[in-house]
């Protein structure tokens, strides 16, 4: 009788790359044309910035994570921001498991465009701020001139009973605790939102001070 042979090692490995690739956690980055959603992740990603606006349909990055965190890589989605495109924008939304709503501070129209998208978001996933984090992001805070006010911005944020902060990818303003919320959410999900009224759970650091006044009693991620 003829004896079998042990299956080859590479076998094994190739079937265990598809559960791999099930625990990435894939952020998504909505808003209007020229707010800035580009400039973000490439600062956070590439730790530069690019002063020429190029329109983006879609583009994918993936930034590995330690051995600590339950995923094994954030992937970042940054979407387009014209209206060709909404099937992309739903699907994108359809995959995602937290969201960056960005607007510019000098246009207020960017901020009132991102309620569809909002109320698309939650259509989708649900209402429920610790399985699906959005953050409201005020983009190019460096600018003198504003439509937009921080307290109006977080106004906003209280509504949607989301996160918020204001950034400057020119000027690597809150980028970087941008995206550590999003990364300690993936980390602690049950300790990443709290209910309203409570205190944030978070270290004073990761949340500018004067955001954090401002949201009161908003859920703060």
């Amino acid at each position: 009788m003829k004896r079998l042979r042990p299956l080859p090692t590479v076998i094994v490995i190739r079937t265990c790359l598809p559960q791999r690739r099930s625990r990435d956690f894939r952020v998504v980055v909505l808003g209007s044309a020229g707010v800035g959603k580009s400039a973000l992740v490439q600062r956070w990603v590439r730790g530069n910035f690019r002063e020429a606006y190029l329109p983006t349909i879609e583009d994918t990055y993936r930034q590995a994570l330690g051995c600590s965190h339950k995923a094994g890589a954030l992937h970042i989605t940054d979407t387009t921001g014209g209206r060709r495109y909404r099937g992309l924008q739903r699907l994108a939304i359809a995959r995602g498991h937290a969201f960056i709503l960005v607007y510019s501070i000098t246009r207020k129209q960017t901020l009132e465009e991102l309620k569809p998208l909002y109320e698309l978001i939650r259509q989708l996933k649900g209402n429920n701020p610790q399985k699906c984090p959005v953050i409201l992001v005020g983009n190019k805070c460096d600018e003198s001139r504003r439509e937009v006010s921080e307290k109006e911005g977080a106004a906003y944020a209280c509504e949607w009973n989301c996160a918020f902060l204001e950034t400057s990818a020119k000027m690597n303003i809150n980028v970087q605790e941008l995206f550590q919320l999003l990364i300690n959410f993936e980390k602690k999900p049950a300790a990443a939102a709290a209910p309203a009224g409570a205190q944030p759970p978070q270290k004073k650091s990761q949340i500018p001070k004067t955001a954090e006044k401002l949201l009161g009693k908003c859920i703060v991620m």
